[in-house]
């Protein structure tokens, strides 16, 4: 069986996911790799088939997207020149990471295509929800369309939502307490955490940022330029995880028992339903990363709240059970 497995560049989350998936499905078939978007920082040891430009966003320095520049990055045209020229006819199935290129070609060119995604999760009407955002969830319904969608999320919320994949390196990790705390908030330029983390003196900070190549130490605080060695090795032996509202680091925090809070990117709707939904399981939520939220962070930092959850390693099975109808000769529903 020919499989195309395209994934969304835009996000550390998508590629991390990815690199467990990649080894499975190649053991079921013979399978090519699409990327697009360019906002990632993690590499895949695998060959890459396709690297288009798609979609891309520009994050802020303060908490949200950068929408003027995420606009000028807009290149239309080529989004409809990559779609059309796609040879998704040339595969048997496309599995789809929130990736918008190859979902729109498949829809257009009537090709099977299963997307398999966090978004999938998040728009289950089974899943939490917060706020209206009627128009972020238009874009996020139609942004890579497909036929049949399951979904990842931080609980199983329906039949077609399964619990979140942990990377390996993570699963099987040395697991201990040093006392630090792991930061993640990359729509934050690393010198505003700075600024407002350095007022907790008797903390030890971690925070990864996606704006320094070298290791800055400045007071309590030390400053990583994001690589998964270093972060793996920080979040493993952490107090505590302060991050955003994304979906797999707020996860792996979860996994390993760690003390979670988190920050949703401003207007964001995925990232504001992530914080919903983690708000239900206790996880303490904060809007916005300023001194006025000093107090919350304090309080969070000398609580012993920890979250017991259940997420088995159960990547093999998902993809044998969205693949079983091919083996069994059997058509999955195309798209019309």
């Amino acid at each position: 069986m020919k499989i195309l497995y395209a994934i969304q560049g835009t996000g550390n989350g998508h590629l991390t996911r990815a690199k467990e998936i990649i080894p499975i499905l190649k053991e079921k078939g013979d399978v090519d790799i699409l990327i697009s978007g360019s906002e990632c920082d993690i590499v895949l040891e695998y060959p890459i088939t396709y690297k288009l430009y798609g979609l891309n966003y520009t994050l802020g320095k303060n908490g949200g997207i950068n929408f003027w520049q995420t606009f000028r990055k807009v290149r239309l045209f080529r989004f409809l020149r990559e779609i059309k020229n796609l040879p998704v006819k040339n595969y048997d199935l496309i599995i789809n990471d929130f990736e918008p290129v190859s979902a729109w070609a498949a829809k257009f060119k009537n090709v099977n295509c299963i997307s398999l995604s966090h978004q999938n999760a998040v728009l289950d009407e089974a899943s939490p929800k917060k706020g209206k955002f009627k128009i972020e969830r238009l874009i996020l319904k139609y942004y890579a369309p497909a036929k049949l969608k399951f979904g990842f999320h931080f609980a199983s919320y329906s039949s077609s939502i399964f619990t979140p994949i942990i990377r390996k390196k993570i699963r099987h990790s040395s697991v201990n307490n040093k006392g630090h705390y792991t930061v993640y908030l990359p729509s934050y330029d690393h010198n505003k955490i700075l600024e407002v983390l350095s007022e907790v003196p008797l903390v030890k900070w971690h925070i990864f940022s996606k704006k320094t190549k070298q290791l800055i130490f400045k007071k309590n605080v030390m400053i990583y330029p994001i690589n998964e060695f270093d972060f793996i090795k920080s979040i493993t032996t952490c107090e505590g995880v302060l991050c955003g509202a994304g979906f797999e680091t707020p996860s792996e925090a979860l996994f390993l028992n760690k003390k979670l809070m988190v920050i949703p990117m401003k207007n964001q709707y995925e990232q504001q339903c992530n914080a919903a939904a983690l708000e239900k399981m206790g996880v303490p939520v904060i809007k916005t990363l300023e001194k006025k939220r000093l107090k919350k962070i304090a309080k969070w930092i000398y609580s012993d709240a920890t979250y017991k959850v259940n997420y088995p390693d159960i990547t093999e099975d998902i993809l044998e059970s969205i693949l079983l109808p091919y083996f069994n000769e059997t058509l999955l529903p195309t798209i019309q």
